[in-house]
């Protein structure tokens, strides 16, 4: 009895690193440009400014293929869905390495979006569905550690080899980590049907449907007010420093992003027990990030305490805000829910940097932390409030 309920309590690792590789796919893809935007430049012969648009493009193919692809296949084969969508990162990112035409290698990149758009929509469904009910919080933290992993190191890395092999070079290696990737999947991940479209509780299911249902509608606002709030800032991190004395940023962001891995370890440990009480604090403790940046500007040690607190709070943000819209709905809604959250969370992406840019030429980078604050204390008296649906207690 004890060897059945060890091994039923046993976390499927090789499995759930396959998905984790494949969100540090997604986000390496989407975020290389950021670091080799002289290198694109001079390649493609277009100003910095055109360069940045290939993350824009990205991005923008995230928010728009998400809810739509993952409706349509959601009678295919999970793994063979996971396994189109790596294929697709093959493609373009090839293409991206490539191509010497601009107009091209952004219609790659837009398709390269579009793909991490399905990524982000089936990769908590994924998880979920490999572990027993107790252990699917602690399935989709780690699912879900290749974002802070590629955030932390992804970045700095491949703008380090860069320097050495060139940036076609780099994404032609993106592309071959990405073929292995599919082998993965191939050789660890289980294979799940999809919805049969012909039963009657998936019948009803709609996109419309899932975004009424009790308990959705309070996690996405959350979800848009906490990651425009961090976007505003993170986005705009260099300027933000730079105005309390702080020019060097990497040994900054690195402890960022340290402090957001050992953040997913430990909302995966507590996940499964503990949400509510894990979204309310982490929204807490976010806003007294936002006051430590607003009345710490000049002391270097109310600053390093908000990096920390942030990295700590942001680590975790995706496995809680993605499980807690996955509890909200019925088994046979969940990826359309799911998809609903990635277009949110991209959304916000593109509105924290529309916002902080539009914030910085009006009102100054002293204006960032108490936007922030106030979208977070929203997100928090939401979340409050969403006790029966969205944030339930255990």
């Amino acid at each position: 009895m004890n060897t059945n309920a060890n091994a039923a309590n046993r976390l499927p690792l090789a499995g759930l690193l396959a998905l984790a590789l494949t969100g540090f796919l997604a986000i390496l893809s989407e975020i290389l440009p950021a670091g080799l935007l002289p290198q694109l430049s001079e390649g493609l012969g277009i100003s910095q400014s055109l360069a940045g648009q290939l993350t824009t493009f990205y991005a923008i193919g995230s928010v728009v293929g998400a809810v739509p692809i993952i409706t349509a296949t959601r009678k295919w084969k999970r793994r063979s869905l996971l396994v189109l969508t790596v294929i697709t990162f093959v493609v373009f990112n090839t293409i991206t390495a490539i191509s010497s035409i601009f107009i091209l290698t952004l219609i790659a990149r837009l398709f390269a979006g579009v793909a991490a758009g399905v990524v982000w929509g089936m990769l908590t469904g994924y998880a979920r569905r490999m572990v027993p009910e107790n252990l699917k919080g602690r399935a989709v933290s780690i699912a879900m550690m290749g974002i802070p992993v590629a955030l932390t190191f992804g970045l700095p890395l491949g703008t380090f080899l860069s320097s050495f092999i060139g940036w076609r070079v780099l994404f032609g290696v993106v592309s071959v980590i990405a073929v292995i990737l599919i082998g993965w999947i191939l050789w660890k991940l289980p294979d799940f049907p999809g919805q049969d479209d012909n039963s009657s509780s998936s019948s009803s299911v709609s996109v419309w449907s899932v975004f009424r249902t009790p308990g959705v509608r309070p996690v996405l606002f959350v979800v848009l007010t906490w990651m425009t709030a961090h976007n505003v800032l993170y986005t705009y991190i260099a300027p933000l420093l730079a105005s309390a004395g702080f020019n060097k940023i990497e040994f900054i962001l690195l402890v960022y992003g340290i402090a957001s891995i050992v953040s997913t370890f430990l909302i995966g440990r507590l996940i499964d027990r503990h949400r509510r009480p894990l979204v309310l604090g982490s929204l807490a403790a976010f806003i007294v990030v936002t006051l430590l940046f607003g009345l710490s500007s000049s002391l270097s040690v109310g600053i390093y305490i908000a990096i920390i607190l942030w990295g700590l709070v942001f680590g975790g943000a995706a496995s809680l805000l993605q499980t807690s819209v996955a509890e909200a709905v019925e088994e046979q809604a969940v990826d359309i829910a799911l998809s609903l959250s990635s277009t949110t969370w991209n959304f916000a992406i593109a509105l924290g940097g529309a916002v902080g840019g539009i914030l910085l030429t009006s009102a100054g980078v002293s204006s960032f932390p108490w936007v922030g604050f106030v979208l977070l204390i929203l997100a928090l008296l939401v979340a409050w409030k969403a006790k029966k649906n969205g944030f339930k207690s255990k």
